[in-house]
């Protein structure tokens, strides 16, 4: 933006007609400090876009969700299969999944927030599912395999 459009156009030639101007049209003062805010507020916005936010405290990495989210299907495909009532597969799940937790060395607090973070943060989550799926997928063809040759 120049000058010229900041003060729509008008033509001064020297401080004291500035000066004088400004005095009586206070309304030209007040669209320059608009503009100007405008612009440090969208420069402000620009920035804040660009900026790179971080994995908070008490977060697990990515790599090491996806393990925990590979075990804990694992483990909940393994009571699906002994054919349990719902009910009762969830009361034998969940000390099964402290005991996942316990041995990845994970609070139960970390794995909320974790979840809750992810959650808020889709495309990560997505491409931590894609993981999760091509784990789970590659175990299986590696069982089928096995089934076969046995």
């Amino acid at each position: 933006l120049s000058l010229w459009h900041l003060f729509g156009g008008l033509k001064l030639r020297n401080m004291t007609n500035f000066a004088a101007y400004m005095i009586n049209n206070r309304h030209v003062l007040d669209t320059i400090k608009f503009r100007v805010s405008l612009m440090i507020v969208m420069a402000g916005l620009i920035l804040n876009a660009c900026k790179q936010e971080e994995r908070p405290v008490g977060v697990l990495p990515p790599a090491e969700f996806s393990k925990l989210m590979v075990e804990f299907y694992l483990a909940e495909s393994r009571m699906t299969a002994q054919g349990m009532v719902r009910d009762t597969a969830l009361k034998y799940f969940f000390p099964f999944e402290e005991k996942i937790l316990k041995s990845y060395g994970v609070p139960d607090s970390t794995l909320r927030a974790t979840y809750h973070y992810y959650m808020e943060h889709t495309e990560e989550f997505e491409k931590i599912y894609d993981s999760v799926i091509d784990t789970l997928s590659l175990r299986e063809q590696m069982e089928r395999t096995k089934a076969k040759v046995n």
